[in-house]
């Protein structure tokens, strides 16, 4: 019985452990253009010292979509609209995620096509474990986007939130096809791998 115990105990430190170090391709805090102190972004803490980073020079963004194309035809125009997503980003990045999402919302109530609003929105879900509504965000994004790397690193950290690692695996597969050379990919793929390992280990 201790035993037992004992090693659920050690698979819940794994999987809390594992979870602070899975990362997402876009920092909400100025994402696509500012170099990040270490790979992370939409749906993790900031945390430099996350386990398992990549070594090696950090990426400053996904390059999977460009600053300034990201409105697919409609533009955000200083003012209210792109207040809201800076507060977005900013409340996300302090960890107040019902504020975030309250900003991205009201960005997306003036500009219903802004990608960097839709995936705030979804990324903001996620954390508040509100997936289903997360799930529809993604979608939108995706609807505007295309199934980019970076949307498709954020949806498969998404499935990581929820434990669902084979949809985990499968979507960041597919976002590594998408922007082979990712590192935000590449390092949730080799956490989830060492995870299931950890995991398979305790059993």
């Amino acid at each position: 019985m201790g035993t037992s115990r004992g090693r659920t105990v050690v698979a819940i430190a794994v999987c809390l452990l594992w979870l602070s170090g899975c990362e997402s391709s876009t920092r909400l805090g100025d994402p696509f253009q500012a170099k990040p102190d270490a790979p992370q972004g939409v749906s993790s803490a900031p945390d430099a010292s996350a386990p398992g980073a990549p070594s090696g020079e950090d990426p400053s963004s996904t390059g999977s979509v460009q600053h300034g194309a990201r409105d697919a035809g409609a533009k955000r125009s200083a003012g209210k609209g792109s207040d809201d997503v800076s507060l977005g980003k900013n409340y996300f990045n302090a960890g107040k995620f019902s504020l975030a999402e309250r900003h991205f919302r009201r960005a997306l109530e003036l500009h219903p096509r802004d990608l960097d609003s839709w995936i705030g929105l979804a990324a903001s879900y996620d954390r508040l474990r509100r997936f289903e509504l997360a799930d529809r965000a993604y979608e939108q994004a995706i609807k505007i986007g295309g199934a980019t790397g970076e949307i498709l690193n954020n949806r498969g950290y998404s499935y990581m939130l929820r434990g669902d690692h084979r949809r985990a695996r499968e979507t960041l597969l597919e976002a590594q096809v998408q922007d082979p050379g990712n590192a935000y990919i590449k390092n949730n793929l080799e956490l989830l791998e060492a995870s299931a390992r950890k995991t398979k280990a305790t059993q």
